[in-house]
C-alpha cells in the first residue's frame, strides 16, 4: 500500500472509532489503541505535507488561533421559537394551525428541548465546510475550527446526501464533564463556572483551538435545512441524520395527536433529571414539510414548531433592598438586590422587579423573604412573599431620576415610568452610544461600552456624531488607553462608515425599531431622507409597522437635535442611502402589485420566487389583504388562505402564469 493510501485507511479508521465512542456509545478499540493509531497519522501527515486534509481526524486537536471571528450570514435565517406553558396553550397553537391548513390528520415530532449554545453547521459534498454561531438568527460568528475540536460532530459524511445543506443544534457540557472541569478548577483555587449552558457557550469563542479541544464539548444535532433533501418530514430527517454519522439524540418520538404529545412531555418532565445534560422542555414540531412550508414563519418563529417549558425551579431568599437602574430609552426599571442563592445551576444576587405595578402587584418589601424562579431557566425574577419581614409600608416607588433627579413620568397605558431628560441624563446619553457601536448595529471594533463611558465622563462625546471626531491625541491620555489602543478605536470608528443603512438605522436608537423593523423601513424608503419626510399614514401601510413604532419614528424625527445629529453624521460619511446592487436580470414589468405566495412548487423554492418577484419590481405581502393583487398557488395552498382569496376577488395564478408575466 503508498504512502496515500496508507494516509486515508488510517483517516477512514480513525473516523469511524470517533463515531463508534462518541455518538454510538461503543467503543471497539482501547484509549491507548487510538492514541497510537492518531500518532501514527500524525507522523505520516508531517512527513507528506502533500497529503494534507484539512478534515483529517488529527485536525480535531486544535492549535489554530482566531484572533477575531468573522460574521458570517445564515442562508437560512436561524429563527428563535415560541414558548408554552400550559396545554391550553398548545391547544391554541393546534387551532391556529388548523385555521391555516384545514381540518388534516396532523403528526407532530416530538424533542427534548436542549439547553446550550445554538449552532449551524454546513456540509458540502459531504465534508465539513463551516459552522456558524447562531448570533442574531440573520448573522452569527464562524467557529469551524472550534467546532471541529467535537469529536461526536463528523467531518465527513457517510452514505447518500446532498451536495450541501445545512443541520442544526446545541453545543452542550454533559453535566460530568462540566463537574470534571469545576473540580480541576477547584483543586487549583480558581473560581468554578457558574452553569453547563454558558460554560459551552464560552468555550466557542476560545481564541485557541486547541483549549476547546480540552473541554468534553458535545454537540446535539436536530434539524437539517437545504435543497433536495431525499426525505418529506422531521421525523424521517432525523432518521437519516443518524444514518450520515451525526450524534441526534434517541429521545424523540413521533405522535399522531396532542394527547401523545402530552404523554411524552409528562414523562421527560419527571426523566430529564436522569438526562446526562441539561433540558428546559419538549419542542413540538409539525411533522411534514409541506405542512411547514404552508404554515411559514412569523417575523421571529416558525408557525409549525412550538416549546413546551417545563415548570421551574424556584427558592427562596431575603430581599435586601431595591435599586433602580436608567436604560438608554429613559425607562427604569427596578432591580431586586438579593441574598445570593443558588438556583438551576447559578447563584442569583439580583432579579427584575420590571416596574412599580409588579411591585405594588406581589407587595414586596425590603426585608421580606421572597420566593425566586427562573423564567424560562435563565432570568431570576421574584413571584411573590414567602414571609413578611420588618416593613411595616408597602415599598414606595421612586418620584424622580436617581441619576440625574430629574421628576418621572408615565405615559398613559405604559407600565413604565421614564425620565424625559433624553439628552441630558448620563446613563441615557450612555446607552445611546454604546446601542450605537453595538455588534449589531456598527458594530466599532476597539470601542466597548466601558470605554464610551470613558469617553463620556472626560468630556469627549455626546452623542454618536462626536465618535467621527475623535482624534488619537484626545483618546491616549484617557485611563487604560495607549497609542495603538487609540488608533484602534479612532479606525474603527472610520471603518463603521461602510455599514449598511438598515443597521444605521437600528444603530439611532429610535424606541421600537428594532433590528427587524429596521430593515423593513431601509428597504421600503430606501434613505433616511425619504423616511423622514414619511407622514404617520404613509409608515403605517408599511408591512408590518404599526400605530407605535410609525408615531416614533415621526417624534424622532421631530426633535431638532436629532436632526442636526444625523446631518453630522451624513457630512461623516455615514450610509444613510441604501446601495442598490445591480442585477442584470432586473425588471420593472410587476411594478406596484403585491404577490402573495402559498404551497409548494415544482420550479422554484418559496425563497426564489419571492426573490423573482421583488427582482421585477413587485412587493411580497406576508398575508393576503385587500392591497394583494396575486396570489402565486402551488400545491397544498392551505384553504384558509384560498377561502379569503376568493372572498377579496383576489387573482389566484399557478406558477407557469407567474412565469409567463415576468417572460
Amino acid at each position: 500500500m503508498d504512502i496515500s493510501s496508507t494516509i486515508q485507511s488510517l483517516r477512514e479508521e480513525l473516523n469511524q472509532h470517533n463515531y463508534n465512542y462518541y455518538v454510538l456509545d461503543n467503543p471497539t478499540i482501547s484509549d491507548f489503541e487510538f492514541d497510537q493509531k492518531l500518532k501514527q497519522l500524525q507522523e505520516l501527515e508531517a512527513k507528506h505535507p502533500e497529503f494534507f486534509d484539512e478534515n483529517s481526524p488529527s485536525q480535531r486537536v486544535g492549535g489554530t488561533i482566531t484572533k477575531n471571528f468573522a460574521t458570517v450570514v445564515h442562508e437560512n435565517r436561524m429563527y428563535s421559537l415560541d414558548n408554552s406553558y400550559s396545554k391550553e396553550d398548545l391547544y391554541d397553537w393546534e387551532t391556529k394551525i388548523q385555521k391555516v391548513l384545514g381540518n388534516v390528520n396532523l403528526e407532530y415530532t416530538c424533542e427534548l428541548k436542549y439547553d446550550g449554545a445554538s449552532i449551524s453547521i454546513t456540509y458540502e459534498n459531504g465534508k465539513l465546510a463551516r459552522a456558524v454561531t447562531r448570533g442574531d438568527g440573520f448573522q452569527g460568528d464562524e467557529v469551524t475550527n472550534n467546532i471541529k475540536t467535537i469529536k461526536s460532530i463528523p467531518l465527513v459524511l457517510k452514505g447518500n446526501f446532498p451536495p450541501k445543506f445545512d443541520i442544526r443544534g446545541e453545543i452542550i457540557l454533559p453535566f460530568e464533564g462540566f463537574e470534571k472541569m469545576n473540580q480541576e478548577l477547584i483543586e487549583i483555587g480558581e473560581t468554578p463556572y457558574s452553569n453547563p449552558r454558558n460554560t459551552a457557550s464560552g468555550s466557542l469563542k476560545l481564541q485557541d483551538s486547541a483549549e476547546v479541544a480540552k473541554r468534553p464539548l458535545d454537540c446535539l444535532l436536530y434539524f437539517i435545512i437545504g435543497n433536495n433533501l431525499p426525505f418529506n418530514s422531521q421525523f424521517d430527517g432525523l432518521e437519516v441524520a443518524r444514518k450520515w454519522g451525526f450524534k441526534v439524540p434517541s429521545e424523540s418520538k413521533l405522535t399522531k395527536s396532542l394527547e401523545e404529545v402530552f404523554e411524552f412531555i409528562n414523562y421527560w418532565d419527571t426523566h430529564r433529571h436522569n438526562l446526562p445534560y441539561e433540558t428546559d422542555g419538549v419542542v413540538i414540531k409539525v411533522n411534514d414539510f409541506n405542512h411547514q412550508n404552508e404554515l411559514g414563519y412569523t417575523a421571529k418563529s416558525p408557525r409549525w414548531a412550538i416549546a413546551y417549558k417545563f415548570k421551574s425551579e424556584q427558592v427562596t431568599t431575603t430581599l435586601n433592598s431595591i435599586s433602580y437602574q436608567v436604560g438608554r430609552t429613559g425607562a427604569i426599571t427596578p432591580v431586586a438586590n438579593l441574598e445570593p442563592v443558588q438556583l438551576a445551576g447559578t447563584i442569583v444576587k439580583r432579579a427584575s422587579l420590571h416596574n412599580a405595578d409588579q411591585i405594588e402587584k406581589l407587595d414586596i418589601r425590603v426585608g421580606d423573604e421572597v420566593f425566586v424562579e427562573k423564567g424560562g431557566e435563565i432570568i431570576p425574577k421574584i413571584i411573590g412573599v414567602a414571609k413578611r419581614g420588618n416593613a411595616t409600608q408597602p415599598t414606595q416607588y421612586i418620584t424622580h431620576c436617581p441619576e440625574c433627579e430629574t421628576e418621572l413620568i408615565r405615559k398613559e397605558g405604559e407600565a413604565q415610568h421614564y425620565c424625559p431628560n433624553f439628552y441630558g441624563c448620563p446613563p441615557q446619553i450612555i446607552g445611546r452610544i454604546q446601542h450605537y457601536i453595538s455588534r449589531k448595529a456598527m458594530d466599532i471594533e476597539g470601542l466597548g461600552g466601558e470605554t464610551v463611558a470613558l469617553l463620556y465622563n472626560n468630556g469627549l462625546v455626546q452623542n454618536y456624531a462626536d465618535l467621527y471626531e475623535l482624534t488619537v491625541d484626545q483618546i491616549k491620555p484617557l485611563e487604560r488607553m495607549a497609542q495603538k489602543s487609540a488608533e484602534n478605536l479612532v479606525n474603527g470608528v472610520q471603518l463603521s462608515k461602510n455599514v449598511p443603512f438598515e443597521r444605521v438605522l437600528y444603530a439611532l436608537g429610535i424606541r421600537y425599531v428594532g433590528e427587524t423593523v429596521a430593515k423593513k423601513l431601509a428597504k421600503h424608503y430606501k434613505s433616511i431622507d425619504a423616511l423622514r419626510q414619511a407622514s404617520l399614514l404613509d409608515l403605517v401601510l408599511v408591512d408590518e409597522i404599526g400605530d407605535r413604532i410609525a408615531q416614533s419614528v415621526i417624534e424622532f424625527f421631530e426633535n431638532e437635535t436629532n436632526v442636526i445629529t444625523i446631518e453630522r453624521l451624513k457630512k461623516h460619511g455615514v450610509q444613510f442611502e441604501v446601495v442598490e446592487t445591480f442585477n442584470p436580470n432586473a425588471t420593472d414589468k410587476l411594478v406596484e402589485k403585491t404577490f402573495v405566495v402559498s404551497g409548494v412548487f415544482e420550479k422554484f423554492s418559496r425563497d426564489d420566487l419571492k426573490k423573482a418577484i421583488e427582482d421585477n419590481g413587485g412587493k411580497v405581502g406576508s398575508s393576503i389583504s385587500s392591497k394583494t393583487d396575486y396570489v402565486v398557488a402551488g400545491d397544498n395552498m392551505g384553504p384558509a388562505k384560498l377561502e379569503k382569496a376568493n372572498q377579496l376577488g383576489i387573482a389566484i395564478i399557478s406558477e407557469d402564469d407567474f412565469i409567463g408575466m415576468i417572460g
